[in-house]
C-alpha cells in the first residue's frame, strides 16, 4: 500500500484503477496521461461479440479491452502513479478483484449518455470500501450534465468527488488523478484522527 509522499525525497508509488462501462474511454484516459507507452490488451471485436457486447451507443468502436490497460505517470518528484484500466464488459469482470488488489483508489469514468453502465463499478468499489471518484468524460468536448446532476442520478454520497474531464486530454486526466490522490489522503487523515 502506498504512503503519502515524504519530505525525505523517497519516491512513493501508488496503484490506481480506472473503471467504468464498455466504451466509456478507459483506454483513452490511460493512454492520454501515461509517460510510458501504455500496455493495452485491445482486441478486434468480431462477430462472436454480437449479442454479447452492446455497441449500439458506441457504433464506431471496433476494439475492446480484454484484460487490462497499464500506464504510469510521475505526479511529483516523489510520487509515481501506476494506472490499471479494467475491461468494461461483464464477461471480464472476474478479473477486477485481482486488478484492484493493492490499489489506493479508483476512478469511475462515466458517459452521461449511458449512466447505467457505471453502476456496477460504483457498487464494486463501495462494497470493497475502496475510495473512488466519478469522472464525467466529456465526449466531443461537451459536458451535458453538471457534477451535481450526475451525483444525484447515481445516488453517490456527498463526500465522493464528481469531476468533469476530457479523457483525451493529458492535463484534464492528470487533474482527475490528482483529485483522487488528494481525496484518498483526506480520507486517510480523517480515519487516523477518528482512531486517535
Amino acid at each position: 500500500m502506498a504512503r503519502p509522499p515524504t519530505a525525505s525525497g523517497r519516491v512513493t508509488s501508488a496503484k490506481i484503477v480506472i473503471a467504468g462501462g464498455f466504451g466509456v474511454g478507459k483506454t483513452t484516459l490511460v493512454g492520454s496521461v501515461s509517460e510510458i507507452t501504455p500496455l493495452t490488451t485491445e482486441a478486434i471485436m468480431t462477430s462472436a461479440s454480437v449479442g454479447v457486447d452492446d455497441n449500439r451507443q458506441v457504433p464506431g468502436k471496433s476494439t475492446t479491452t480484454v484484460a487490462m490497460d497499464f500506464g504510469r505517470i510521475t505526479i511529483d518528484r516523489d510520487l509515481i502513479l501506476y494506472l490499471f484500466g479494467t475491461p468494461g464488459q461483464t464477461r471480464f469482470w472476474f478479473m477486477w478483484d485481482e486488478l484492484v488488489r493493492g490499489a489506493i483508489g479508483a476512478v469511475v469514468l462515466v458517459d452521461t449518455r449511458r449512466l447505467a453502465d457505471c453502476f456496477a463499478a460504483i457498487d464494486f468499489f463501495e462494497h470493497r470500501q475502496l475510495p473512488y471518484l466519478v469522472a464525467i468524460n466529456c465526449f466531443d468536448g461537451l459536458q451535458y450534465h453538471n457534477p451535481q446532476e450526475v451525483r444525484d442520478a447515481l445516488a453517490v454520497s456527498s463526500h465522493v468527488p464528481v469531476v468533469a474531464c476530457d479523457a483525451r486530454n493529458r492535463e484534464s486526466t492528470k487533474h482527475v488523478l490528482i483529485s483522487l490522490v488528494e481525496y484518498v489522503l483526506t480520507m486517510r487523515r480523517s480515519r487516523a484522527v477518528a482512531r486517535a
